[in-house]
């Protein structure tokens, strides 16, 4: 708009000087008395002549001073364009500084609730570190684990303070009773971590002559390991004699421990869905064992696949 208005202002300039004289002799003329111009000699025809020329000029001023008005007209746009423009970059920056202020307002607070989960997180991984070196066997490890998450939950279900309703007949009157879920119900869309042959059924008996608690897979070598259900990881980690493992505890009581494991890719209260990854199997291949317990006690995890 500015290069335009310039290049406008440089034609006006050119057209204005003949324009300009032709103006000011006009303006001469007109100031010389028509009685003076009467009684000097040759006065009369001099008259005639200026009329004549005066009647054939004064088409071609109007037709001049007709575009000289166009393109001023143009010029009072161009330059309104330009305060529209001017307006409208004023108003696009008040409303990009009120952005980048709510955004970083938004941002400091994300910061801190991630600090705040992540502080919640350590402290839950540290507590489980110290139960799994404090536990004799895998089967206290998991008995504790499941412990300690019954009591976060009856903690979370705790009544809060109950606000006093403010029209008091109204809380006599009861809620329409709504069919709740069997707090029993399985991991719903339960299924096996890890593609494999089953090399170890549940309840066979093991080298050892102890009775298998879950099942085992053959996993083809760095095979995907994925959460058998949804829930919540609350251990994830190496453990004595059975590489990295993680638990999942899921509702309604039902725990899965993945055992086997070369790599995790999960840690200590993040919440999977049936699918999730979890991490990774020996390069090489190997077992991965799979136990889903009850309240604590080892069932067949093929007896809830989905």
């Amino acid at each position: 708009a500015n290069s335009k208005r310039r290049k406008l202002d440089r034609e006006l300039a050119a057209r204005r000087a003949p324009l300009a004289h032709l103006a000011g002799a006009l303006q001469s003329m007109t100031r010389r008395p028509l009685s003076l111009s009467a009684l000097q000699p040759g006065s009369l025809r001099d008259l005639v002549y200026t009329r004549a020329v005066l009647d054939s000029t004064i088409p071609v001023v109007r037709e001049r001073t007709a575009a000289l008005r166009s393109q001023l007209d143009r010029a009072r746009a161009l330059e309104a364009e330009a305060r529209a423009a001017v307006s409208d970059r004023r108003d696009s920056e008040a409303t990009l500084l009120q952005r980048r202020k709510q955004l970083v307002a938004l941002a400091a607070q994300e910061r801190l609730k991630a600090q705040q989960a992540a502080g919640g997180a350590d402290r839950e991984a540290q507590r489980a570190l110290v139960l799994a070196e404090q536990a004799i066997d895998l089967d206290q490890l998991v008995a504790r684990l499941e412990s300690a998450g019954s009591l976060r939950k009856r903690l979370a279900l705790l009544p809060g303070p109950v606000a006093r309703p403010a029209n008091p007949a109204a809380a006599t009157i009861s809620a329409t009773p709504r069919p709740q879920p069997s707090a029993t119900q399985p991991p719903q869309q339960y299924q096996l971590p890890v593609a494999g042959r089953i090399s170890a059924g549940f309840g066979e008996a093991g080298a050892s002559g102890q009775r298998q608690a879950g099942i085992a897979l053959d996993a083809r070598g760095s095979g995907q390991v994925v959460a058998p259900g949804a829930g919540r990881v609350i251990f994830a980690g190496p453990y004595r004699g059975f590489g990295r493992i993680a638990i999942v505890e899921h509702a309604n009581g039902w725990t899965s421990l993945v055992t086997g494991l070369a790599s995790l890719d999960v840690a200590v209260g993040q919440a999977v869905d049936a699918g999730s990854p979890l991490g990774l199997a020996p390069q090489q291949g190997g077992e991965v064992a799979l136990e889903l317990r009850q309240d604590g006690e080892p069932v067949n995890p093929l007896d809830y696949l989905r």
